[in-house]
């Protein structure tokens, strides 16, 4: 489970296998600023929270007068509810389907529009309304109408880091949309069972205030539960309250707990150069126990 912002967007990875790559040439791909790396994906299966995605959505909408949109569906069928505010406040609802278009895009081609539960082309005189109007797209980056059909960017559309690749297949498997890239599904049967996992090879990459040289690195999830729970805006609570390995290659293997099980009240130890500097002073109990 991959946390992306501050609004914590989070994006479930069941498998991906693919690239991180700069966005600068000159500048270090960093955990600590997801805007400077996106991830090229080969093979892989993610899924968007339903809650999550119309809740990204609604803030993006500030300056529409589609508002308090809602989304539900199920496969290749979704819905799209919201009030209009052009006059008066109406109650809109949207139908269509959904599938992947050219350029990695997803595509919403909608079959219905009602406003009040008549259909759209009785209103159509009275209230001026088209597809493009209820969306003013100009003011959403990765969102553009073109006639019945509204097509969706997920790189300019979601937080970062940003995700791309070849989009091969999307469907609604409640409660999340679901995007698969490329040929995953057999990748998947085949992981089933794994511990879940984030490995990293070849390269450089910054977090905190280290930097890794052809990197090889790999952070385990400590928790048995479904996902692992790995929160970009605040990893180094997790790296700190985890365990650390090298490896006989100079590799690291960093050990995680995911963040909502770190105590909130745990104060994390310091080792000082006041401590360094005497022999006779304790070492913090933490450090000791391992």
């Amino acid at each position: 489970m991959l946390r992306k912002g501050e609004a914590g967007f989070r994006i479930y990875v069941r498998w991906l296998r693919g690239e991180i790559i700069r966005v600068n040439r000159s500048i270090n791909p960093s955990f600590d600023e997801p805007d400077s790396f996106v991830l090229d994906v080969k093979t892989g299966v993610v899924h968007t929270n339903v809650g999550d995605l119309t809740n990204f959505l609604n803030q993006g909408l500030t300056n529409s007068p589609l508002k308090n949109v809602t989304l539900s569906g199920d496969g290749d069928q979704i819905k799209l509810r919201g009030t209009l505010h052009k006059i008066v406040p109406l109650p809109i609802e949207l139908a269509g389907t959904i599938a992947v278009a050219p350029a990695n895009r997803i595509q919403l081609h909608v079959t219905q529009l009602s406003v009040l539960k008549m259909p759209v082309k009785a209103l159509l005189g009275e209230f001026h309304l088209s597809l493009s109007s209820l969306f003013s797209p100009g003011n959403i980056s990765g969102i553009e109408v073109s006639g019945n059909d509204i097509f969706f960017d997920p790189v300019k559309l979601l937080p970062p880091p940003h995700i791309r690749g070849e989009l091969t297949g999307v469907r609604i498997v409640n409660p999340d949309v679901e995007e698969t890239y490329g040929n995953a599904q057999e990748d998947v049967t085949r992981v089933a069972q794994w511990r879940n996992f984030l490995q990293l090879r070849g390269g450089t990459i910054d977090f905190g205030k280290l930097t890794m040289h052809h990197v090889d690195l790999i952070m385990v999830d400590l928790s048995d539960d479904a996902w692992f729970d790995l929160d970009l805006a605040h990893y180094q609570e997790q790296l700190v309250n985890g365990y650390t390995r090298m490896t006989p290659e100079a590799g690291l293997q960093i050990f995680m707990p995911d963040l909502d099980t770190i105590p909130k009240t745990k104060q994390n130890q310091n080792i000082s150069m006041e401590w360094l500097k005497n022999r006779n002073v304790a070492p913090p109990a933490d450090v000791t126990s391992r």
